[in-house]
């Protein structure tokens, strides 16, 4: 969710809106600092920190706030999970509360404009009357860590969509399902099929249909640290696609649909094209999580994605997980 064009249309709505962010946790908690709601007067509510008495509670506190509000302001409060709310996480979150009127919508609609452009981070303080926040740097998705830090009274926070390029090739049973799954995730999918009718008449929202002649010209504008998975109609097809996305640096994953003998045969061939064996070595086929045996294409499409989201989380944090291929 982005939370500035939220909060914006919150208060075209309805005059007024409280922002919910955990600015800081202890222990094990439901959500991450960062995690934001956006609740209106009538306890509609957009986002998530959480579930549960969490944020039951927190819909409760900033509908009150609303309720009686003569000015915009804010409350900081400690949260305790266990004792508290009998939620069985045991942790501790602090909630920022912030309650906004129709006043704050000049100063509101540049950061929401800035949010549909990309990714920003802000430094503010803390006071009474609400937040002082600055812009003090665009960012990108390779660099962001957690979305809020407090200290003391000084707030950091980042902003905007944080998602990865995704090149699918393909669009098979398999290839549909995985749009579908793909479509409330961090991914802006690029739907790549030779076959002119093989695409569906509406598209998931992120999804880009194209036309794919050139496997090595359809990746030309892919970003740094892009995601490829390759599961067309045919082989051949297939294995000039993943030669190309293995020469290519700027892929951090590439995937191929098919049992362990089709990625040997892969790997012979392209040993033979002259790919170096360390990056032939990263071809990740089978695709998808263990343990799931069916090969219905949601089922398919649900493995492959808790991959593509264990791989996208490891990448952001600096690591690099280890999947078995065979």
């Amino acid at each position: 969710m982005q939370i500035w064009p939220t909060l914006l249309s919150a208060l075209e709505r309805d005059d007024r809106a409280a922002l919910v962010t955990i600015v800081a946790i202890q222990g094990s908690t439901p959500r991450e600092a960062g995690a934001r709601m956006v609740v209106g007067p009538d306890r509609r509510f957009s986002g998530s920190i959480g579930g549960g008495a969490l944020e039951l509670a927190a819909i409760d506190e900033a509908a009150a706030r609303l309720a009686g509000m003569d000015r915009p302001g804010t409350l900081l409060r400690s949260q305790a999970l266990g004792p508290e709310l009998g939620q069985c996480c045991g942790g501790r979150v602090d909630l920022l509360f912030e309650t906004f009127d129709r006043e704050a919508i000049p100063d509101i609609a540049p950061l929401a404009e800035r949010e549909r452009s990309g990714i920003f981070r802000t430094e503010g303080r803390i006071t009474p009357a609400g937040v002082e926040r600055h812009v003090v740097a665009e960012s990108s998705s390779a660099d962001v860590g957690a979305t809020a830090v407090l200290r003391g009274d000084h707030l950091t926070e980042t902003f905007g969509d944080q998602r990865r390029a995704l090149y699918l090739f393909g669009a098979g049973h398999v290839g549909r399902a995985l749009v579908l799954a793909l479509a409330p995730l961090p991914f802006d999918v690029t739907w790549l099929d030779s076959r002119p009718d093989a695409f569906p008449a509406h598209l998931p929202p992120r999804t880009e249909a194209v036309h794919l002649d050139n496997p090595e010209v359809a990746v030309a504008a892919a970003p740094w640290n892009s995601f490829g998975l390759v599961m067309t109609h045919s082989h051949q097809l297939d294995l000039e696609i993943v030669r190309a996305l293995l020469s290519d640096s700027r892929f951090a994953y590439v995937g191929l649909i098919g049992s362990a003998t089709k990625r040997a045969r892969f790997v012979r061939q392209l040993t033979e094209a002259g790919l170096a064996a360390a990056r032939i070595d990263e071809l990740v086929c089978p695709i998808g999580i263990a343990g799931i045996r069916s090969k219905h294409p949601a089922a398919i499409a649900a493995a492959t994605v808790a991959e593509l989201l264990t791989r996208d989380e490891a990448l952001a944090a600096g690591q690099a997980p280890v999947w078995a291929v065979g």
